[in-house]
């Protein structure tokens, strides 16, 4: 399993735009990629639960990344997270 920390920037947070690309993203790996905020978890593949996490801007959130390609999943993901969010 990987995990990294990432605070996020976006103004508006993760909100329905950013959600939907982020879906698309996680569905490209075979790993389960799920985002955690104050304990409560989603997982990146569905957008109703990532938008339910009611993430801000400013809010710390946790990603752990476990399976067959999780290495790939982690690197690419975290860059995601960086670029988009």
């Amino acid at each position: 399993m990987k995990t990294f920390n990432y605070v996020i920037k976006d103004e508006v947070g993760i909100h329905a735009r950013p959600a939907g690309i982020l879906v698309k993203e996680a569905k490209k790996y075979q790993s389960k990629i799920v985002v955690i905020k104050d304990g409560k978890k989603a997982e990146a593949t569905k957008l109703m639960s990532l938008m339910g996490l009611g993430v801000k801007c400013g809010d710390p959130v946790m990603i752990e990344i476990s399976g067959e390609d999780e290495e790939t999943a982690s690197r690419n993901i975290q860059a995601f997270f960086e670029n988009n969010l």
